[in-house]
């Protein structure tokens, strides 16, 4: 079974018996699939070549022919070096059409002779020699946890923080990461890397591929072949032949297998090479190359199947990783580094991982450098050599077959039970070693440094230096010659459109920009929800917008509302494109590691970005522009209409890539979303519609010029206006009859009548659009398409800097892990004290835990024909198949089986965690069916460590025994378990690191035993499940793992585990095995005896007897056909089990346990209670940790802050001490609008935060620890005081510089009303989250109801021109109506207007009248005032005397004020309760 894959000595055919994935996998079998690919395509060329001779000229009858001694060599494709393929490829093309020019066609076949002398593969083996590597990085500090004031005093300081690192002061501490490492590597070797968490084996791995972002310095020497490193760096000439692959796969998981695998094909895949005229053939050459790639993977079943990650369903893990294989293969990278890649998968799929890693560097001479944690027998023998670090040392590299006898003859005693990479891993563990009898860490080696000295003086040392200094000799020697072809490929590989021959790249620039296209087209389309959520709200808001401003008329009337109606065009469309900022951020690890292999220039990427969304953003441009410009009645001539389309789009265009642009040159998403608020803010001011620039002040007014939206909108309104004319009507004329009032003037305007509409001319009707907007804009005409010429300038300068800073920043790339640790108090140092003092006794064995107090109730668990079946599209699937077991208290019950036969689910059935689905069959407590308290008495160890971030270990634990312990435990009691779970689990070192996440924070194996000691920390009264408690752990951190979990049955617990690579001595500490296969059907339930000697003879007894030397848990999955391997006889081995003695006994033995169970009493008295904490306690533990994680939140809270300040700060500059004239109250009551924008802001960062705090509730929820009602107030309640905070600060920096009434009554409800939005809009925004199952469905919501309020909120149209059927009841249910009711008429209740002489509208009384006589009559009937009431001639009226004389015709009233600051508390109090019950209710958990 674990045959070396050189031993393969034959082709594997997959049997019926064989699911479709279980291929083998050897290097024979690969060579076989090769070769059959290359007959394939052999036939291709030989077609093409016929095809030219047949239907061609002359001249490519003649290319043809030659061309038929060129057959396509596939081995040659994968293998050959790219350069000199390409470079010879393309020049002979030249040289032949050259040639048959001038008839020198013998000349053509000798220079193509000499050209091929260059084309054969050896280059292409590339070995690796390191001398001297020593690596260094930060290290020697402890770091505090961050916090909010830590990240204001960072921003103020940010700007001198360069300096301050060039002091000795704070220039960070070095920390010798790798010390002189020595060896090399020969190409078509593997080695691999072992050493223990921490060691170094991941910064060795990420130096020898040439990954040196994120360390201080790298010293020594790595060469490739003997070229120097830096050719393989970045913009090196060989970028992309060394690659590193880190532990998790990261791919575009909505992208197919296939599609997957054709972009990398693409792009590794010059056209001209292929010799394939269109791109249809290339298309089914790619295609037939990725259905080979994955026959010999054993994967082709995956074709057409997404790759998926954890949010998104699709192929396996094991399969995931051999995607990655794949691609690898297509990259042809020579030199590869994979880090821990088997994480997660059993040991079946983990060796078939390994078996494929020694096919790609055997087929195609690769360098292959492999580290693992757990690696079997079967994966050691894979490898041929092997490196051990200890502390940065290099304690051992040799022959992988010599390196257990190495540490055996430096005193370690032999454990032959334990796995090769596990017993050489442990020799460099002080708590797990083992010495030869008779000696001691005095005699033997201990410490890394004796170690690594007698490595040094070792033979294996000795003769690894010399064979370094022979294979360095021979590398040198053959480099001259080399380096002599590299210039003459140099020469001949410069082609259109690459840049040089110095380029990394294989395909063209263009080539990599249609590639990029294709693809970023796939995700937006194959993308169906998203996309038809952004069409659905942009139709919709559209028809409601249309219909706001239905047809509106050429009158002056319409003015000013033509002008909104353009504004909202465009503000929409184009702020829409922020959603650009957290796609280009998101996309940054892929970006990455594609930039590494070498696949594309990541301005390749910027650029096509933009290509792949112009179709799809231009249909949905064009449909909203289609609906809003005919509905609202815009100028009706074709050539108007695409205008109108043609800037709204370019302006989409510009605010895009601007957006592009920030995610490329911000570190992170928070720094770019506070210079979003800021920037967007500006534009948003300073388009030129909300204040003219001729009332900008003199120094922003600067803004206004470089405001891409400026040029836009003004383009928009030239379009509009030119060659309109506007009647003046109604409301423009001065004086004019009041219905019912007066009726003494003139029904049209007269000569002593005025038009107040900005442009008019005396004593004309009708204005015209270019004076309008002239006057009231200082705008032009005739100018829509050079403002479209702007557009497209800073379109290009966007994405021209886009490009600059995504290929010349790798921000975000690289950056080492580092761990956080709360600020010690005195209590935390005296426990921390008392941890380390008993750490050594313990670790040495002379104290023991005492585990007695673990388990009080000790009862039996049975499950008796357990079915499990879910729905799928056409009906349901069956997941668990009648499946039997039980735990009986103090044994540990191993479950196992390959990779999707149910092992999890079945784990999520026996403990209640399923949502969906149908469960059938009998589950006993005790005989007893469970009750509601049965979560919380189990404690369930899920395999994804879901936890609160910011917590730190100890934290974590505390929670958990507060909360699920029984409440008459005191809480020194609570405390003091904690800190015996911290000793049990080794955790004293990490008892204050704060968890966070992958790269900041808790490593893998650290998170994994934070999982269990959370779980341990409740106490559980009745079982303990655990689901892959070892994945991701190293050999001797499993090992600890499942002797503690020995320890906890020995104490009485009951214990189930799934379990994956268990070695033999690691699966002999469990009692009973529960074995699955495919479809949930039960192998095997039994006793696995010593030696698993029980297991074996079951096995044996049908057929399959288990070889001396295997390991029965790999063999046995091999035997049912779990893997790669074909099953074992005839017959399913379900089957087998079915009707099998051992079956009719566990049924046996299940009805007597549940008998003898039912028989005793239940002679508990505790009560029943689904939570073991009262309401009050829960919430006093759950508010106390909302609040420690938003404290521990800096970037969020004072992002949040900064917006607030920003935008309130730049309003009040803008509009500082406006007066108190008739343009004035404009600005008071458009610098009142402002408010509106905060819920904006608010909600797109409350909805997150929620959303990511409800996924870790729904985990806690699942134990029982707390109630949803209590979740949800805490997360309202944790809010209030940043909300006061923000409140205050947008508060004072709007409300005085703008020159607001500064008496404490309207101060103070000004005040209380900012400050009660803030909390509408955290309620609304937490509601949303609640109601929404994830953040992108929240984020899609957001854009349609902050819309809506707004137009509807009185401001954007007065609520007299509203359609009667929205402002019947639409205007009174929208929140924001009582907010700019209550704000507006506390600011002009009582405000005297003076409106400055230009602001006067000024007309001639009738001959004989004063201005008084003529006009009165109007002015007492209206409002305002004539400034010379008594004159003759040239009256001066100034439409508003008092502020109350604005709003009172807008529905508005002073004397509501209180009544509307009452809506907006039963809004927020509304939107509190819907938020708890869609808490409880809806949980968007399926499981």
């Amino acid at each position: 079974m674990t045959d070396s894959i050189h031993s393969d000595n034959h082709t594997r055919v997959p049997t019926p018996e064989q699911s479709p994935s279980e291929h083998p996998l050897s290097t024979n079998a690969a060579k076989v699939e090769l070769a059959s690919l290359q007959e394939h395509l052999r036939g291709q060329s030989t077609r093409k070549s016929s095809q030219l001779e047949e239907g061609g000229s002359p001249a490519l009858k003649d290319v043809a022919e030659e061309d038929e001694d060129e057959e396509f060599n596939l081995l040659e494709y994968l293998k050959g070096d790219k350069e000199r393929r390409d470079a010879v490829l393309e020049e002979a093309k030249r040289e032949r059409a050259k040639k048959m020019k001038k008839g020198d066609l013998e000349m053509g076949t000798a220079e193509e002779g000499r050209q091929e002398k260059f084309t054969g593969s050896g280059a292409r083996k590339l070995g690796v020699i390191w001398q001297n590597l020593t690596v260094k990085g930060t290290g020697g500090i402890k770091i505090n946890i961050r916090t909010f004031p830590n990240a204001v005093i960072e921003f103020f300081l940010s700007p001198v923080f360069p300096l301050m690192m060039k002091l000795p002061k704070f220039a960070p501490k070095t920390k010798t990461l790798l010390h002189n490492f020595n060896g090399f590597l020969r190409p078509g070797e593997m080695c691999l890397v072992l050493g223990r968490p921490g060691s170094g084996c991941t910064t060795f791995l990420k130096n020898i591929s040439n990954q040196r972002v994120g360390f201080l310095s790298v010293e020594g020497d790595v060469t490739y072949g003997g070229l120097a490193a830096e050719n393989f760096g970045r913009h090196g000439r060989y970028e992309g032949e060394v690659v590193y692959c880190p532990e998790d796969e990261n791919h575009l998981p909505t992208l197919t297998v296939q599609q997957t695998l054709e972009f990398a094909l693409r792009n590794k895949t010059p056209p001209h090479q292929l010799r394939l005229a269109d791109e249809k053939s290339r298309a089914a050459f790619r295609t037939k190359i990725v259905e080979y790639l994955l026959k010999i993977l054993g994967i082709p079943h995956t074709k057409n199947t997404l790759v998926g990650n954890e949010f998104v369903r699709g192929v396996s893990g094991g399969e995931r990783k051999r995607v990655s294989i794949a691609e690898m293969m297509v990259t042809r990278a020579i030199v590869q580094a994979w880090d821990n890649s088997t994480r997660g998968l059993d040991a079946s799929t983990a060796l078939d991982y390994a078996k494929s890693l020694r096919v790609m560097t055997d087929v195609f001479d690769g360098t292959t450098f492999v580290s693992l944690y757990q690696a079997g027998e079967g994966i050691y023998e894979q490898f041929d050599q092997v490196m051990v670090i200890d502390d940065g040392r290099c304690v051992f590299y040799g022959p992988a077959a010599e390196a257990r006898a190495y540490f055996v003859s430096l005193g370690f005693a032999d454990l032959p039970r334990q796995t090769t990479a596990d017993y050489l891993t442990g020799c460099t563990d002080p708590n797990e070693r083992r010495f030869q009898d008779g000696k001691d860490a005095s005699s033997v080696p201990s410490t890394p440094e004796q170690l690594e000295e007698a490595f040094l003086k070792s033979s294996y040392n000795k003769v690894l230096m010399e064979d370094m200094r022979e294979y360095k000799e021979e590398v040198e020697k053959a480099l001259p010659e080399f380096e002599k072809e590299l210039r003459f490929l140099h020469k001949i590989a410069k082609q259109p459109l690459v840049l040089s021959g110095k380029s990394p790249y294989q395909v063209s620039f263009l080539d990599q920009i249609w590639a990029l296209t294709v693809r970023q087209f796939r995700l937006r389309i194959q993308d169906t929800l998203g996309l038809s959520v952004a069409y659905i709200t942009s139709i919709t808001i559209a028809i409601i917008t249309g219909s706001v401003y239905l047809n509106l008329p050429e009158t002056s009337a319409g003015a000013f509302t033509r002008g909104g109606v353009l504004f909202l065009a465009l503000l929409l469309n184009s702020f829409n494109a922020f959603n650009e900022l957290p796609t280009q951020m998101l996309g940054r690890p892929i970006l990455w590691r594609h930039r590494g292999f070498a696949f594309y220039r990541p301005a390749a990427l910027s650029i096509a970005s933009t290509l792949a969304d112009i179709p799809i953003n231009f249909f949905q441009i064009l449909f909203f522009s289609l609906i809003l410009y005919w509905m609202t009645g815009l100028k009706g001539t074709a050539g108007a209409f695409f205008t109108f389309l043609a800037l709204v789009f370019m302006g989409f265009l510009a605010l895009a890539s601007f957006f592009r642009l920030l995610g490329a040159c911000c570190i992170s998403f928070d720094v770019a979303a506070r210079f979003a608020a800021a920037i967007v803010s500006a534009m948003v001011l300073y388009s030129g519609y909300l204040i003219p620039v001729f009332s900008m002040k003199r120094w922003l007014f600067w803004l206004y010029y470089a405001n891409p939206v400026n040029w836009g909108f003004q383009g928009l309104m030239s379009n509009e206006f030119e060659g309109l004319e506007l009647l003046c009507t109604g409301g423009n004329v001065i004086p004019r009859n009041v219905p019912g009032v007066v009726d003494s003037y003139p029904n049209d305007l007269g000569p002593n009548q005025v038009c107040t509409l900005p442009g008019a001319r005396p004593a004309e009707p009708y204005v015209r659009g270019g004076d309008y907007i002239s006057a009231a804009f200082q705008y032009e005409t005739g100018v829509a398409w050079r403002n479209f010429g702007f557009l497209v300038a800073y379109f290009t300068l966007f994405m021209t800097l886009q490009c600059l800073a995504a290929t010349y920043l790798r921000l975000g790339q690289g950056m080492p892990a580092i761990q956080v640790y709360k600020k010690e108090n005195k209590e935390l140092k005296e426990l921390n004290e008392h941890l380390q003092a008993n750490k050594a006794d313990f670790r040495s064995g002379k104290r023991t835990q005492d585990l007695s107090a673990l388990t009080t109730k000790r009862v039996p668990f049975t499950w008796e024909k357990v079915i499990y079946d879910v729905p799928v599209p056409g009906g349901k699937r069956r997941l668990l198949n009648e499946v039997y077991g039980y735990v009986k208290p103090g044994t540990l019950t191993a479950l196992m089986g390959a990779s999707g036969a149910g092992k999890t689910t079945l784990l999520d059935v026996l403990s209640d965690r399923k949502t969906i689905g149908v469960i059938g069959g009998d589950i006993l407590v005790n005989g007893r069916a469970f009750g509601k308290d049965f979560q919380r008495g189990t404690a369930y160890v899920e395999q994804l460590d879901t936890h609160q971030y910011t917590s730190t270990v100890r934290e974590a634990f505390r929670f958990s025994a507060y909360l699920r312990q029984p409440v008459h435990v005191s809480k020194e009691e609570k405390d003091a378990y904690c800190e015996e779970i911290i000793q049990l689990l080794e955790m004293e070192d990490l008892a204050d690191s704060m968890i966070g996440f992958p790269g900041f924070g808790l490593g893998v194996e650290a998170r994994k035993r934070l999982t269990i000691g959370v779980e341990l920390a409740a106490k559980p009264q009745l079982l303990l499940f655990l689901d892959e408690p070892t994945s991701g752990l190293d050999g001797q951190s499993a090992y600890n793992i499942v002797r503690f979990l020995r320890k906890l049955a020995a104490a009485g617990q009951s214990i189930l585990c799934t379990i994956h690579q268990p070695n033999a001595l690691l699966f002999e500490h469990f009692d009973r095995l529960l074995l699955l296969k495919d479809g949930g059907n039960c192998v095997y339930f039994g006793p696995i005896g010593k030696d698993s000697q029980v297991l074996r003879d079951y096995f044996a007894k049908n057929g399959a007897k288990c070889p001396p030397n295997a390991n029965p848990a790999e063999f046995m999955l091999d035997a049912i056909g779990a893997g790669s391997q074909k099953r074992i006889g005839n017959k399913d081995w379900g089957d087998r089990w079915r009707d099998s003695e051992e079956f009719q006994q566990v049924r046996r033995e299940i009805a007597d346990i549940n008998k003898q169970a039912a028989a005793e009493p239940d002679v508990s008295d505790e009560k029943i209670l689904e939570y073991a904490a009262p309401w009050s306690t829960q919430f006093k533990v759950v508010i106390e940790r909302t609040n420690r994680s938003l404290w521990r939140s800096p970037d969020y809270v004072f992002t949040r802050l900064f917006a607030h300040v920003v935008i309130a700060l730049l309003t009040g500059l803008t509009f500082l001490n406006v007066p108190a004239n008739y343009v004035g109250l404009q600005y008071r009551v458009f610098s009142l609008f402002i408010v509106t924008v905060m819920p904006a802001i608010i909600i797109s960062q409350i909805e997150p935060t929620f959303i990511m705090a409800r996924q870790v509730f729904i985990r806690e929820a699942s134990s029982k620890m707390y109630s949803p009602t209590v979740f949800s107030i805490s997360q309202l309640i944790a809010e209030l005081p940043y909300s006061v905070l923000c409140g205050v600060g947008f508060f004072i920096c709007l409300y005085y510089p703008t020159g607001f009434n500064t008496s404490s009554d309207r101060a103070g409800y000004a005040f209380l009303i900012v400050m009660i939005v803030e909390l509408w809009a955290v309620t609304i925004g937490q509601a949303i989250a609640a109601l929404s199952p994830s953040i992108f469905i929240a984020a899609m919501v957001n854009p349609f109801l902050l819309i809506i309020t707004t137009l509807f909120a009185g401001v954007t149209i007065p609520y007299p021109q509203m359609p009667k059927f929205w402002r019947s009841w639409l205007y009174y249910v929208d929140p924001l109506t009582y907010l700019i009711g209550g704000l507006v008429s506390n600011e002009l209740h009582g405000l005297e207007i003076t409106c400055n002489d230009s602001e006067l509208f000024v007309f001639d009384p009738p001959t004989g009248q004063t201005c008084d006589q003529w006009a009165g009559p109007f002015v007492n009937a209206t409002a305002g005032y004539l400034a010379n009431p008594t004159a003759t001639s040239e009256c001066s009226y100034c439409p508003i005397k008092v502020g109350d004389e604005f709003y009172t015709p807008l529905q508005i009233s002073f004397g509501d004020r209180y009544r509307n600051f009452g809506f907006l508390v039963v809004y927020t109090v509304f939107n509190a309760v819907v938020t708890v019950v869609a808490s409880t209710f809806l949980r968007y958990a399926k499981r």
